[in-house]
């Protein structure tokens, strides 16, 4: 049995009728050089022998008495793995925009918490004869990073089986079970599963078990909320004297974001769009601006959010606010499953016309943002989510529903951009090629857009997950961040060129 870290059970606990914390993956495979092609039974046994290397897809949640701690992990005694590899079919004729559409219905189901929390649906009649596979696991269990460790238990790096890692892990090579433990919290014993080893189903906690652990934890859960209230004084003591003595820019505050119509109480209803950019040309324009790709993909995101505002008729009155996401996982946390993440709000300069100006601001805020975040340190978001009661949480998460509050508050910030880099060589899966991957985070209420990139070969892939009622227009806010990766490199080529004989300044 595992016990949840405070920031994996965090995104149990809020969790809500209208939010869904499960992370996404939209992949599409081209079987053409596979005899006997791709098929659904060939992906199941391929996902049923690599189960036992993702410890959790074998384990299923155990509640603790009226969430007075998070919940544990514990081997599920009915895994059963045709619940969680299905099949289902597109209409023709299967391309991008039936695919979204499928996606958003499958992202806007949560997941059953009586199972191990993840899903792999197989998806048939794609165009030109290829095969999706839409990853869904909660992020209880795995962030961006992890997650993409997750699925590399599930890729080869050749058509045909190879031991070697893909996003790191073992140096040697071989396949292993992902992590010393199935997620990052304490082991209160067993809970351990080598890959090839026997299974044999255990009985779950009984009650009397589950009280005595959670009464034993109690004393430690006071004294983490007094040490986590002592490191917060702290934090907020260090971004001020920062501030004081070298005059440096504070990054956003939450609550500075702007109200927008991206805003609002959402609904249990999803849309999906996505997008593809080129990587050298995110790398490109970087090189041209002294940023960083993630810079260029705020900018890219800023400028599709500007043709999507204009096209509503609105101009808000001050920058939009991104929350982006920062992994803080460790050499030593490589291959462990679960949340180590740490989040910076930044201003997207949505004011700014010009998109290389847009994307200088953005750099420089960026830079802001992560002195800040040093100040501050990384642990503090964890801290207070281990310190919290997951009773508490979901209580107000469930008010916040209930009562629509963000119909009537401003957003703590406008939306979610999070960069996952991915491999520079082919993968593959049950022997076919991987031709993309669109991720998908989680939205959020008040919140009403989650944009997340993917990096694979010369590919950035754009997933974006929208609330239905708030952003029914999400494929404008796909076309336009394409658009807006278009005028960036228009902008610094038009830089780079050479001046004209004709126009040059003539000498005195």
């Amino acid at each position: 049995m595992v016990r949840l870290t405070g920031l994996d059970g965090a995104f149990l606990a809020l969790e809500s009728p209208t939010t869904h914390l499960h992370i996404m993956g939209t992949m599409v495979f081209d079987p053409a050089a596979l005899p006997g092609g791709l098929g659904f039974r060939r992906i199941r046994s391929l996902v049923a022998e690599r189960v036992p290397l993702v410890p959790p897809f074998r384990m299923r949640m155990v509640g603790i008495p009226f969430g007075l701690q998070h919940p544990t992990l514990m081997e599920d005694p009915e895994f059963d793995i045709d619940y969680h590899v299905r099949r289902t079919s597109l209409p023709a004729p299967g391309g991008r925009e039936e695919l979204a559409e499928l996606v958003a219905d499958l992202a806007a189901r949560p997941l059953d918490r009586d199972r191990p929390l993840w899903e792999f649906h197989v998806v048939e009649g794609l165009a030109d004869g290829c095969v999706g596979v839409v990853a869904k696991v909660h992020h209880a269990i795995i962030d961006g990073v992890s997650g993409a460790e997750v699925l590399a238990a599930f890729f080869d790096l050749s058509p045909d089986p190879t031991p070697r890692a893909l996003f790191g892990g073992d140096p040697t090579g071989a396949r292993r079970p992902l992590g010393a433990h199935p997620v990052n919290g304490a082991d209160d014993g067993g809970g351990r599963l080598e890959a090839g080893s026997a299974w044999e189903p255990p009985s779950l906690p009984g009650e009397v078990d589950q009280w005595k652990r959670t009464l034993g934890d109690l004393p430690g859960q006071i004294d983490a909320v007094a040490r986590t209230l002592a490191r917060t004084v702290q934090s907020v003591r260090a971004v001020g004297a920062r501030h004081r003595a070298e005059g440096a820019s504070l990054a956003p505050s939450p609550f500075d974001a702007p109200q927008t119509s991206l805003n609002g109480a959402i609904s249990s209803h999803r849309r999906v769009a996505f997008a593809d950019l080129s990587l050298t040309d995110v790398r490109t324009v970087a090189r041209a601006v002294g940023g960083t790709a993630n810079d260029v993909i705020l900018a890219v995101t800023a400028g599709g959010l500007r043709i999507l505002l204009a096209e509503r008729g609105e101009e808000p009155e001050t920058s939009l606010v991104a929350l982006v996401p920062v992994s803080v996982r460790s050499e030593s946390e490589q291959g462990t499953l679960g949340n180590r993440v740490s989040a910076m709000l930044v201003s997207l300069a949505t004011g700014v016309v010009d998109p290389e100006a847009r994307l200088r601001h953005i750099r420089d805020g960026m830079r802001a943002a992560k002195e800040q975040s040093r100040a501050v340190g990384p642990e503090v978001f964890a801290s207070w989510a281990e310190a919290a009661f997951p009773a508490l949480a979901t209580r107000l998460s469930r008010l916040v529903t209930n009562f629509r509050l963000f119909d009537h508050l401003a957003p703590p910030f406008n939306l979610v951009v999070s960069n996952v880099p991915g491999p520079d060589v082919p993968i593959y899966m049950a022997g076919a090629r991987m031709v993309s991957m669109h991720p998908l985070g989680p939205i959020v209420e008040g919140i009403g857009v989650n944009v997340t990139v993917f990096s694979y070969l010369d590919t950035v892939h754009v997933g974006i997950q929208a609330c239905w009622d708030l952003v029914p227009d999400v494929a404008v806010l796909a076309a336009g961040i394409e658009e807006a990766m278009a005028e960036l490199v228009a902008a610094t080529a038009r830089r780079d060129r050479p001046v004209p004989w004709w126009h040059a300044e003539l000498p005195a």
